[in-house]
């Protein structure tokens, strides 16, 4: 199995319209059969006033097929404390996932630019 108990995860929800919401999901794996996996954490929504990810305050259980062509899914280190995470823009100007400690993922790849 691919997906382990425990891991820590950032997913990428891709859009199917230009309109559609932006939505990240940082969680860690509760449960996973195959591909499908069990997940509790926090969804990031992109704030078009503020041009800036929120991290949604409480945090969820959700179901996702890591699989599926509908999600980027990045693994995110055993030592990140997930309610760390937050989204800066460097100095590059490019959107980075950081604790603001050790741990930095470059989500501009994903197509999320101002």
């Amino acid at each position: 199995m691919l997906i382990a108990i425990s891991e820590k995860v950032h997913v990428v929800v891709r859009r199917t319209f230009e309109t559609d919401l932006r939505r990240h999901f940082i969680g860690e794996i509760k449960a996973a059969n195959d591909s499908i996996a069990r997940i509790e954490g926090y969804f990031m929504v992109f704030d078009k006033s503020r041009n800036t990810f929120i991290k949604k305050p409480s945090p969820r259980v959700t179901i996702m097929d890591l699989s599926s062509s509908g999600y980027w899914v990045n693994i995110i280190p055993k030592d990140v404390t997930l309610t760390d995470l937050t989204y800066i823009y460097d100095s590059n100007n490019k959107l980075t996932l950081t604790d603001e400690k050790s741990f930095q993922l470059d989500i501009n790849e994903f197509g999320a630019l101002r």
